[in-house]
């Protein structure tokens, strides 16, 4: 008689045996759980999470709604260092961590070696391609660690190809990583050309060459109008307001904008960046890429970096509650499906996975929200003469700060030691002096960003975006709704949710349908991808993988 014991012995090796009910069998499991042959990372700078919400009413069904229907919405998601600005942000989606170990500290910061400002991607080792711009001299050398695309190449043996689009070289360079096939970007002004590095290439693709034939960019240059009926644009204010910037040459900040006409006076070319067809030129572009490339034609997965720019430069000269701000999105909800109607018909349904999500929010426009009565203000340089005065007035010299930026305060360490004064006393003064202005929120010593752990709130978000090497003496945070700007348009910057909670949307092939209101943050992203796509995590990720997202 068998024992039950070898019953089971023989169960587990019969089904462990088993072979597969044959090929087609295999091809549909294949088809349904075998890896995306195109990787698409859409970032929309400058968009907050509540625009969905916002102009739901006003969206198509196959552009955002698409994504948020068919696929999966982090509805909580947040940055989660300071501070929230382009270049950090870009970095932070797709490397998996914070300003604290990729190095992006800011779009520019003061370095402490050379004493002087340094901007995110410039490295003068390197020549513009394309185009005579003085700001082609760049490269991601900048960025101490690999992203998602670099840890794909490295998978694929660099049989899977990286290309990023983007209206600004580091919406292009940081997403796209070290090892790009190619990062490109509009140089606009008197050149109104998508140009490249000598990092990449030494010359531009035929096919950029052609996207850049005068005849071409010059349909980018129309009037602008609204999409619809401008009574229609209920979610937001008058097309006439007190909040908004408006374009040189143009009395009044009111539809419609000839831009044509106007871009003698704007930086010529550069006016398509605050304008809805800058976004339609990035799509084009984009499209363009995966066409020439072939991406997504083999069974090397490929990635596709797309960073929405003009989103946020309309937000900076426009204001949150403006008309202009709404038409954008309404805007860029029809390029978001093109390109998804593009992907379907060339990469095929099924066969890429999309996530598209901000490199940060912004601040609704201070002289605004003071007309109706809710926190705000504005602050100058000249808020920290009073420093200067205490400094000179404790020590006996007025040399005792180098620098002011990025709400970072640099002292001048060879002073501090040639008078044997003792630097944590100083930054302490500094921070005890500071944190009595009205303005003011928080203020942190370094020393107490690398000697003390936080869990939340602000003083998390800070140390998230101190890195040791590069970051100043002394951080601070103002009072929510304060900013350092003029009196129309906006900026952001903060810890404040209306800076850190963006849209995160995951579509496509392996992604599950659903939603969350769990908190997510921004380094959660690039690890949930690699899980995905089984590859190595990028060098210095610290998020977790988002494990609802994925099947």
């Amino acid at each position: 008689m068998i024992s039950k014991f070898a019953y089971l012995f023989l169960f587990i090796a019969f089904f462990s045996c088993k072979p597969s009910s044959g090929n087609s069998g295999s091809s549909n499991l294949k088809d349904t759980t075998g890896q995306p042959k195109l990787v698409v990372g859409v970032v929309v700078d400058q968009m907050r999470f509540d625009y969905l919400n916002r102009f739901k009413n006003k969206f198509g069904s196959e552009g955002f709604l698409r994504l948020m229907r068919q696929g999966y919405s982090c509805n909580n998601h947040h940055f989660n260092y300071i501070p929230t600005y382009t270049g950090p942000g870009h970095a932070s989606i797709f490397t998996g961590t914070t300003p604290s170990v990729h190095g992006i500290i800011g779009n520019d910061w003061y370095d402490k070696v050379s004493e002087s400002t340094v901007y995110c991607t410039t490295d003068e080792k390197y020549n513009p391609v394309g185009a005579s711009t003085k700001y082609g001299h760049v490269s991601p050398h900048n960025l101490k660690v690999t992203t998602l695309a670099d840890q794909n190449r490295l998978f694929t043996q660099m049989k899977g190809k990286t290309i990023g689009v983007s209206i600004k070289d580091r919406g292009a360079i940081f997403p796209s990583g070290h090892t790009a096939n190619g990062a490109y970007w509009f140089e606009g002004s008197n050149e109104g050309k998508w140009v490249s590095s000598t990092y990449y290439m030494d010359k531009l693709p035929s096919w950029v060459q052609e996207f850049n034939s005068p005849s071409n960019i010059s349909n980018y240059l129309k009037t602008w109008n609204p999409l619809y009926d401008i009574n229609l644009y209920k979610e937001s204010g008058p097309d006439l307001s007190n909040y908004e910037k408006g374009f040189k040459g143009q009395s009044a900040p009111v539809f419609p904008y000839d831009l044509k006409a106007l871009m003698s006076l704007n930086d010529g070319f550069d006016i398509l960046k605050t304008s809805p067809f800058g976004n339609e030129m990035i799509t084009d572009f984009a499209l363009a890429a995966v066409e020439a490339e072939a991406l997504g034609k083999d069974e090397h997965t490929d990635f596709l970096t797309v960073s929405y720019s003009s989103t946020d430069y309309v937000g900076h000269n426009f204001g949150l509650n403006s008309v202009e701000l709404q038409d954008m999105y309404l805007r860029l909800d029809l390029e978001i499906e093109r390109l998804l109607n593009y992907l379907d018909k060339n990469v095929g349904a099924g066969n890429y996975t999309l996530f598209l999500t901000s490199d940060h929010g912004a601040a609704e426009v201070p002289s605004y929200l003071k007309d109706v009565h809710m926190p705000s203000g504005y602050v100058q340089k000249e808020m920290f003469t009073p420093l200067y005065k205490a400094l000179s007035a404790k020590y006996g010299v007025s040399d005792l700060i180098k620098n002011i930026s990025n709400n970072q305060i640099f002292l001048n360490h060879e002073r501090i030691g040639s008078m044997q004064l003792n630097l944590e006393a100083i930054q302490k003064f500094v921070v005890n002096e500071i944190i009595h202005y009205p303005a003011m929120n928080k203020a942190f010593t370094a020393t107490t960003m690398q000697t003390s752990y936080f869990e939340t709130g602000i003083e998390k978000t800070l140390q998230n975006g101190y890195n040791q090497k590069l970051s100043g003496d002394v951080l601070y945070t103002l009072q929510s709704g304060v900013i350092a700007y003029g009196p129309k348009g906006t900026t952001h910057g903060s810890g404040f949710t209306y800076d850190t909670h963006v849209p995160l949307l995951f579509y496509g092939n392996g992604i599950q349908q659903g939603k969350t209101f769990e908190r997510t943050n921004v380094s959660d992203i690039a690890p949930t991808i690699s899980a995905l796509l089984g590859i190595g995590l990028p060098s210095g990720a610290t998020g977790e993988v988002i494990e609802k997202v994925i099947y």
